[in-house]
């Protein structure tokens, strides 16, 4: 009886650390939306659902090869303090081979000021069916204790 008590402590123990664990990891691929820029994809206060570039020393995808035009990527702006969340409008290449990205949120009526490179790309946002992953309104929570 005091084996199966402990046995069922440890697996108690391990559930608890499972969760926690997928916790974790969800909060990870979690981004809160700050502005209306990309309204009607998603609305400020929106949470959407990402997919980084690296996580605990890990690839998930690589900003040179896995963006595309249309997706909708967060980024490390240099005219912007928070990362920014928009779609790539156009990819090309310099002169000397540097891939690069114009980017736009889809309520702007212009290209965000600069051109973004794939080492500035943190996450890019999942999609079902070409519609962000997006729970409604719940980033307000954030957006009030952040002040934003």
């Amino acid at each position: 009886m005091k084996k199966k008590k402990e046995k069922n402590q440890v697996l108690n123990i391990l559930s608890y650390i499972v969760i926690i664990l997928i916790a974790v990891i969800a909060a990870q691929h979690l981004n809160v939306v700050i502005s209306g820029s990309m309204e009607p994809a998603f609305y400020r206060g929106d949470i959407v659902a990402i997919e980084k570039t690296s996580m605990f020393g890990l690839q998930e995808f690589n900003p040179e090869t896995d963006v595309h035009t249309g997706d909708i990527v967060v980024y490390n702006a240099k005219w912007y303090p928070d990362p920014v969340i928009h779609r790539v409008i156009s990819e090309s290449t310099d002169t000397s081979g540097q891939k690069y990205f114009v980017i736009k949120g889809d309520n702007n009526n212009a290209p965000d000021p600069l051109v973004v490179l794939p080492s500035q790309i943190t996450a890019k946002v999942l999609t079902i069916g070409n519609k962000p992953v997006v729970i409604p309104l719940i980033g307000y929570i954030t957006i009030m204790i952040r002040g934003l």
